[in-house]
């Protein structure tokens, strides 16, 4: 099917929701099949200007659209659901990106058979770079999948997964970006430390981890193997991983991703 086969209205507009806007467009969707919504008038002009798309209220999206991507915050999706549920044909595609949201949290809220899917992506989806995570609930089938993967596809790279995996997803590669861009900060700074001017230092780790990043997606091989490739017996990076592995970065690793899961339960449980 040719791009924008389907007109797709985006509920709630907000870091996520722009991200999928701008990546139809750029994929070649056609604005006409592009509808958002928001809450604030400024954001609906701003949101119009800047992609050429109608910015139109729920109930309108809901009523001209074949898939409804809701992407507002999990606190704020049952009263959302609460407004558009019993408007909601159960045929149409409802697409969720509410981190923490069960396919069943909408279940119970819009008509019985109503197909669902969960949708879990990052930023770098704004230079078509993202990792998204997608899941089937229990009334959508292949073609459903399908369909979200057109969406998705031009946003980066996409997988399938059971949705009992999606709390894990969310904690690797949903929050995943934080954590990488967090390394770089901290290692700019080991380079200032060292005696590098900043520029340079940011420099130098930017290109460093976009070629290592490049290396472990085209090359195959395990990460370790890789990482062995570079460490030397008695040189400088085993006395570098030396002092990671004493201040405990693997094991902080561990329990922040646990953290980030855990957290991703708490808000399906507070939601619900």
């Amino acid at each position: 099917m040719a791009p924008g086969g389907h007109t797709v209205a985006v509920i709630g507009t907000g870091k996520i929701g722009e991200l999928m806007l701008s990546g139809l467009l750029r994929a070649g969707w056609p604005a006409s099949r592009l509808l958002a919504t928001t809450r604030r008038l400024t954001r609906a002009e701003e949101l119009a200007t800047r992609y050429g798309i109608r910015v139109v209220d729920n109930l309108t999206a809901v009523a001209e659209a074949d898939v409804l991507a809701i992407s507002v915050k999990p606190q704020d999706a049952a009263a959302l659901l609460e407004e558009i549920g019993p408007k909601v044909p159960s045929d149409k595609l409802v697409i969720s990106l509410c981190a923490g949201l069960p396919t069943s949290f909408f279940g119970k809220r819009l008509p019985d058979g109503t197909p669902v899917i969960r949708v879990m992506t990052n930023t770098p989806a704004l230079v078509d770079q993202a990792m998204t995570a997608i899941s089937a609930g229990p009334y959508a089938t292949g073609a459903h999948l399908s369909l979200a993967e057109e969406m998705f596809t031009p946003l980066g790279a996409t997988i399938r997964v059971p949705e009992s995996q999606q709390d894990a997803v969310t904690a690797l590669s949903g929050s995943g970006p934080a954590y990488f861009y967090l390394l770089v900060e901290a290692m700019i700074d080991a380079g200032i430390l060292l005696g590098l001017p900043r520029q340079v230092a940011h420099e130098l780790i930017v290109q460093t981890a976009i070629g290592s990043a490049t290396m472990l997606r085209d090359s195959g091989e395990h990460p370790v193997k890789l990482r062995e490739a570079v460490t030397s017996p008695a040189g400088t990076t085993i006395s570098a991983i030396r002092e990671l592995e004493k201040h405990g970065v693997r094991a902080a690793l561990l329990a922040a991703l646990e953290a980030a899961r855990d957290r991703a339960r708490e808000i399906a449980a507070q939601s619900d």
